[in-house]
């Protein structure tokens, strides 16, 4: 009780419910935290102070009214009934913004909830702000947000993954117990691996994507971060489910189970006996860090060691999943992007008083240099002559690539691990200038949405001082065995010390000198250009 902030979102939820502590409590805590320090982290883009205060009032009320009403009115509130949460910028919240880490979308306020928003509305949870991004979600580190970059809490000079770095880095600093990320190749995993906190990409189509501004449609999905995987359950619980408002929302039923993941460490391991784990040999890429994959197979080892049977297996076409991603997310990008034009929204430049001028100034100032280089790059892949060359010949990987993971499941095994990452988090500015370099980040992630699969990343133990996650990827819909699986490892791992570690510079982010990442990216430019100077 000495610090509201430390608390998970399921002891939130319990302290509620008795009285103990009231979601203005919880909320003012998480506000103060996340307003101080928000300087040397960059991870909010805007904090909803009144709002968010106005919502833990109410949030009090209705908890009130329960406990007033009796035992089943009390047990029928969700357990996020008051409990605090960050929104990646990119989820519509009504009379809001929404800029998608885009220049494009600055002064855009959005006129309606997405359906994700809306639900945690109706779930009662405060939604304390938006956090920082990769340009619409373009990105493995979050230095491609035109609102600058965001700070790894466990190093303040290296990032926390991309494209959600500002949603992992907000749950990392314990600025708010849960928060919303999205996934497109990685960009829900990655951070939470280089974070060291639990991210979770549901299969294509548990969580609808209405209101959420769209990067790649067959590829994007909406997931929880959150310091374990119980908070984790619970926030897939309440942002799951069909909506007729989009057509690719799957009616697949959500598990009520997700609301009851054991709290007891010796039921919780218990999961792990006779578990049949695959462990694919591709996964281990060329240049992993060896820290890297010696926690991975840690892991795995004492996953076997509780019981389970671990065996390993080859996913053949995992190889050909970054050229196939960088074919198709790019195409799909180039059509979704052709809306923002300036129009009848966001950024518009009007001076020269020419409808196409005007439109090419838009759209040249708005989006930054990687947003246009996947534009022109997915513009390319479907133009006449070459549409049949790439992109369908893509479409039809990515198939393979989903037949490998099919045989995975035929074969009778409950679930893959794997590498997340093949690095810890990398310094700022290290991979800025080589595209390739920060695509290959994702390279363990990308086969995960190409088969729209579900996926998680969670604590593995730290290499070099930084956070280490372990992936573990399930067949579709086995959301709720994931998470059990994913619970049985933080069982069997308890007593582990780096499980009772704070990111390592958080402390520094109280401190008003400490430079924020944004003065930090203008030191490396700075320094960048007098290298290249003093070389000419």
């Amino acid at each position: 009780m000495a610090d509201l902030t430390r608390l998970h979102a399921h002891e939130m939820a319990a302290l509620l419910r008795s009285g103990e502590v009231s979601s203005r409590q919880l909320t003012e805590a998480h506000l103060a935290v996340a307003e101080r320090q928000n300087r040397a982290l960059n991870a909010w883009l805007v904090i909803y102070r009144a709002d968010a205060l106005a919502q833990a009032d109410a949030a009090d009320k209705r908890i009130a009214e329960a406990r007033h009403a009796g035992a089943a009115a009390l047990s029928a509130l969700h357990p996020l009934c008051g409990v605090p949460i960050g929104l990646k910028d990119l989820v519509s919240v009504k009379g809001g913004q929404a800029t998608a880490g885009s220049k494009i979308l600055k002064g855009y306020v959005a006129p309606f909830d997405s359906t994700v928003t809306a639900r945690l509305r109706e779930a009662g949870a405060v939604i304390l702000g938006k956090t920082n991004m990769d340009e619409f979600a373009m990105g493995s580190s979050t230095e491609h947000s035109a609102y600058g970059p965001t700070a790894n809490p466990w190093d303040l000079s290296r990032v926390p993954g991309g494209s959600s770095g500002g949603s992992a880095a907000a749950v990392a600093s314990f600025h708010a117990p849960v928060s919303i990320g999205t996934d497109t190749g990685g960009s829900i995993r990655q951070p939470a691996s280089l974070c060291g906190i639990v991210g979770l990409k549901p299969t294509y189509g548990r969580v609808s994507r209405y209101g959420i501004v769209a990067f790649a449609s067959s590829l994007d999905q909406i997931g929880p971060f959150a310091r374990d995987s119980r908070d984790a359950a619970l926030l897939l619980h309440a942002v799951s489910g069909r909506d007729e408002r989009d057509a690719t929302s799957a009616p697949e039923p959500v598990p009520p189970e997700l609301l009851g993941l054991p709290a007891d460490d010796d039921e919780a391991a218990s999961y792990l006996k006779g578990k049949r784990i695959a462990l694919p040999r591709e996964y281990f890429v060329e240049g992993m860090e060896p820290g890297v994959a010696a926690r991975v197979r840690e892991a795995v080892a004492a996953i076997e060691q509780a019981g389970a049977r671990v065996e390993e297996v080859s996913l053949p076409h995992t190889d050909y999943g970054l050229a196939t991603y960088y074919i198709i997310a790019p195409a799909e990008c180039s059509s979704n992007l052709a809306r923002f034009d300036g129009v009848k929204y966001g950024l518009n430049d009007r001076s020269s008083g020419e409808f196409i001028e005007d439109y090419l100034r838009t759209r040249g100032a708005g989006f930054g240099p990687e947003v246009k280089r996947r534009i022109m790059l997915g513009t390319y892949a479907l133009s006449a002559g070459y549409y049949d060359a790439y992109y369908l010949k893509a479409q039809k990987v990515r198939t393979l690539i989903k037949s490998d993971f099919d045989a995975v499941w035929t074969a009778g095994f409950d679930a893959i691990c794997a590498p997340c990452s093949p690095t810890v988090a990398f310094p700022m500015g290290a991979k800025m200038n080589d595209p390739v370099s920060m695509y290959l980040s994702d390279a363990c992630t990308l086969p995960v949405n190409m088969a729209g699969l579900p996926g998680m990343s969670i604590p593995a133990g730290l290499s070099d001082g930084l956070p280490v996650g372990l992936q573990i990827i399930g067949a579709p819909w086995s959301e709720l065995s994931m998470l059990r699986l994913a619970r049985g490892y933080e069982a069997i791992t308890a007593r582990a010390t780096w499980r009772d570690l704070d990111p390592a510079e958080l402390t520094l982010t109280d401190d008003p000198n400490t430079p924020s990442p944004i003065e930090r990216k203008e030191r490396l430019a700075g320094a960048s250009a007098a290298g290249s100077g003093g070389q000419a």
